[in-house]
């Protein structure tokens, strides 16, 4: 049971019943039970049925399998602390964990194991949002050490010792401890809360979200131009170094204003991964990138044909390596809005490097080059999409070096005005822009090396319309194909061309990783 102390000047404080976890009891314990003396004394509970039982030694467990069940100790003074204590779910069921921060048995945050993954959500007014979530393994019936880090608005979650997730919410400041069930019967042991973080501290492999930018830095270099002009990304928020998926994954999904600095070559189990609102994702140096799987930058797909009110927004990625997409490397879709893709070095994927789509808009794709690779890029998905898409795909290409791609560079339906200028085109044996149903295209002060059929807005079904005005056609490159009258992005944005015949030169200088 645990006992009241005093500390100088009259606070009180909670001290030990018993041995701390893991070694002798430390000056940063704020509260230990591992319910040796039989009783769970001190404990508040909600729901479920609690009893002291014999699990190898002396737990705390909960049997009930038909609701949620809460279980809470200590006081509502606690600010920033972790709690930690070993979980063992019994049997099928939802969800087991600990909590923190608890206002009452309805209103905290928690970090769960769930099937093979941990979440980390908030509970409010009893309805779980989960901030984030990553695949940790195990099964059911194993004891797992869990650890809930809350520390200002940033929560790292760590499972057997490893942190594994991180979310920022600033919803709950202080409260309680607490030991939690989803319709799911469970076992808890040797509970303790500290004032330091879990263990020794983030490993290099595991830093906390505060941590200041590697050597050379990874802010982001620049400003959009373009549609995308005035996109701040992770801007006003904390900086994250990654160089696992488990770090990656759990950042680009934590609600809030996030730099995240990508370190060496991560590679992402295959699938899209979600991108929250105002992120950047850096690369740090020329060595920097993904493999494996891709980002999707959107909300999932509905037949919804009004921009919805969370939209995913604010993206940066920049100065990446994309290598060997399951999918798509980048998805920007579902109405997702001022989007950056900036000087990244994109090739031998599966779908398209860079597809935008489903309505989405103000978007700037510059300085990236792209390579050994077919479906380049997509400004509209399909024909029939004219109910999301018209009047949106606002998107500017500037300065990318398309290399020796042979089609969709890009491939446009709907947009108006796509804004594509100075780009250099190099030996795409297909097309090079192909403007169809209805899209209006500008193609202006490109440099075009060997491209079979530049522009065109006959390329395949309904036809678009397109201007192409200040461009060098070189070596065995065709004509354009266009027609009609398309708007001038000028009434949107201002912007100064460089000469086209000092294109080549410059984006094969500039453009892709490590050029910032």
């Amino acid at each position: 049971m645990p006992k009241i102390g005093w500390l100088a000047g009259g606070a009180a404080i909670i001290v030990l019943a018993s041995a701390v976890i893991g070694g002798p009891a430390r000056a940063d314990a704020l509260f230990t039970d591992d319910f040796d003396d039989g009783n769970a004394d001190g404990w508040s509970r909600n729901g479920g049925a609690w009893s002291i039982v014999t699990d190898g030694t002396p737990a705390y467990q909960q049997t009930s399998t038909g609701a949620n069940a809460r279980a809470l100790a200590g006081t509502t003074t606690w600010t920033d602390y972790s709690v930690r204590a070993r979980v063992r779910q019994v049997g099928a069921g939802t969800s087991a964990g600990v909590a923190a921060r608890a206002q009452s048995t309805s209103q905290y945050y928690t970090l769960v194991i769930a099937g093979g993954a941990a979440q980390l959500q908030r509970v409010s007014g009893g309805t779980a949002t989960t901030l984030a979530t990553t695949v940790v393994g195990g099964s059911a019936g194993t004891w797992r050490t869990l650890a809930l880090d809350v520390r200002g608005s940033a929560l790292t979650g760590y499972v057997d010792g490893a942190a594994v997730i991180r979310a920022a919410d600033s919803t709950f400041t202080r409260g309680r401890i607490g030991l939690v069930t989803s319709y799911a019967a469970a076992v808890f042991d040797d509970v303790a809360v500290d004032t330091a973080a879990p263990g020794p501290g983030p490993s290099p492999t595991s830093p906390s979200p505060t941590t200041p930018p590697p050597p050379g830095g990874c802010a982001v270099t620049g400003a959009a131009t373009g549609f995308a002009a005035g996109t701040t990304g992770g801007a006003g928020g904390p900086t994250v170094q990654v160089d696992t998926a488990a770090e990656l994954l759990s950042s680009i999904a934590t609600p809030g204003p996030l730099t995240i600095c990508v370190v060496g070559t991560i590679t992402l189990p295959a699938g899209m991964y979600d991108v929250a609102s105002d992120k950047s994702i850096v690369g740090v140096g020329a060595t920097a990138g993904i493999t494996g799987g891709g980002f999707n930058i959107g909300l999932p797909v509905s037949d919804v044909t009004s921009p919805p009110a969370d939209a995913v927004h604010n993206v940066i990625v920049q100065n990446l390596t994309f290598r060997n997409a399951s999918d798509d490397s980048i998805n920007v879709q579902m109405y997702s809005h001022h989007v950056w893709i900036d000087h990244n070095d994109l090739a031998q994927g599966y779908d398209g490097l860079i597809d935008i789509k489903r309505g989405s808009s103000l978007v700037t794709v510059s300085w990236n080059h792209t390579h050994h690779h077919t479906k380049n890029m997509l400004l509209g998905h399909d024909d029939a999409n004219g109910a999301q898409d018209t009047g949106r795909l606002k998107v500017t290409y500037h300065h990318n070096w398309f290399d020796a791609t042979p089609q969709r560079n890009p491939r446009v339906r709907f947009g108006e005005p796509v804004h594509v200028y100075n780009n250099y085109y190099f030996y795409n044996t297909d097309t090079g822009v192909a403007c169809q149903n209805t899209a209006g295209c500008l193609v202006e002060g490109n440099y075009f090396e060997d491209v079979e059929e530049p522009v065109t807005n006959t390329y395949a079904g309904p036809s678009g319309r397109c201007v192409a005005r200040n461009n060098v056609f070189v070596g065995e490159s065709g004509a354009p194909d266009c027609s009609g009258t398309v708007q001038e992005p000028s009434g949107y944005y201002g912007y100064t061309l460089d000469d086209p015949n000092q294109v080549k030169a410059i984006v094969t200088a500039g453009a892709g990783v490590g050029r910032l």
